[in-house]
């Protein structure tokens, strides 16, 4: 967001830095918390309400805030919300359900993805000037839908304790899974760490670039 408006303005004015801070704190306020309800409405349907029971399948902006997740967000383009309480001795078939409610992750963050482009596709079919469409292709694409497909592409890896590691489990023998759980403290301290020296930004950069091509060709750009 912050390289598309200097590319277009050159600098930074007071009005181009207040649509950057209200386009995060839309996107942190509304986006992140829309994804934790969908795991926790999943997770509900399938048996376990746990969710429930602490008040996830209310829409609370704050209550799913992690600080440390949201500096990391804003600062790096990925970051994570509190752990959700889920009970997976809960679920009729706790394997199967507790990937699929890990699942529900990165797919909402995916369509919340598609959704912003759909939404600026609309709006540039409309009679809009040229600046109005700037600021929603800034806030839109460049915040919105950037930083979901981010997420998405980091939530999904194969990598305890994100989410893709849940789906991946599935398909795991029952001793490998319990000996990455048994280790998974010091393989996230290893994938913050990774984070921190730029080594994944590459490869969640690709990813991240190819979600988002296949989704601007489904809406025709």
């Amino acid at each position: 967001m912050l390289q598309t408006l200097l590319n277009s303005k050159g600098n930074l004015s007071f009005w181009d830095l207040l649509l950057m801070f209200f386009s995060y704190a839309v996107f942190i306020l509304v986006i992140i918390p829309v994804h934790d309800l969908v795991k926790a409405f999943v997770a509900d349907k399938l048996g376990d309400h746990t969710p429930r029971w602490h008040g996830c399948l209310r829409f609370d902006p704050f209550s799913r805030l992690d600080l440390f997740g949201t500096l990391m967000l804003v600062l790096f383009g990925f970051g994570f919300s509190r752990p959700m309480p889920i009970n997976p001795r809960n679920f009729r078939n706790p394997r199967r359900d507790l990937a699929l409610t890990a699942l529900a992750g990165p797919v909402s963050y995916a369509l919340m993805a598609a959704l912003s482009i759909a939404l600026f596709r609309i709006l540039t079919l409309l009679p809009l000037s040229a600046e109005v469409l700037a600021i929603a292709y800034v806030v839109l694409i460049d915040v919105f839908a950037t930083l979901s497909a981010g997420l998405a592409v980091f939530t999904i890896l194969p990598i305890p304790p994100m989410d893709g590691w849940r789906v991946l489990s599935f398909f795991l023998p029952d001793r490998w899974v319990d000996a990455a759980e048994r280790y998974s403290q010091y393989i996230s301290m290893g994938l913050l760490l990774l984070l921190f020296t730029n080594v994944l930004d590459l490869p969640l950069f690709v990813l991240r670039s190819g979600l988002l091509n296949v989704l601007f060709k489904i809406f025709g750009f």
